[in-house]
């Protein structure tokens, strides 16, 4: 018997998106597929599957990183707008409550709004 020669050229793999790359690694730092089963899957190697991980999980992590970091730093700025436009709104009511003469934030506010502005008149009154 005789042997046959095999071709000996290297295998051309397609080209994968970067999209498609995270996508895989998602699903196997998510816990979905084992790297195994994405490699036959997708038909790409393991050692190329586990470049990926080392390479572009950090960089997704990063991402997200940076992304809470951007929302935390937005959050922070609202948050400094809206205790502006709370202290605005209780310059006015204090204001409004001097020159009329009635407590209406007693009434209808909460307890602790109610003695900012009490504060808030005082202050004004001195």
């Amino acid at each position: 018997m005789k042997e046959q020669k095999k071709d000996c050229r290297k295998i051309q793999y397609k080209k994968v998106t970067f999209e498609h790359k995270l996508f895989v690694i998602a699903q196997i730092t998510n816990g979905q597929i084992s790297i195994n089963h994405a490699s036959k899957k997708y038909d790409i190697s393991r050692s190329s599957l586990s470049y990926w991980i080392k390479k572009y999980a950090t960089l997704e992590q990063k991402t997200n990183s940076m992304n809470k970091d951007k929302t935390i730093s937005k959050l922070k700025e609202k948050i400094e707008e809206l205790e502006f436009i709370k202290d605005f709104q209780q310059d006015i009511i204090a204001d409004m409550e001097i020159i009329t003469g009635t407590n209406l934030s007693k009434k209808f506010l909460p307890k602790t709004l109610a003695k900012e502005i009490a504060k808030k008149k005082i202050n004004l009154l001195k």
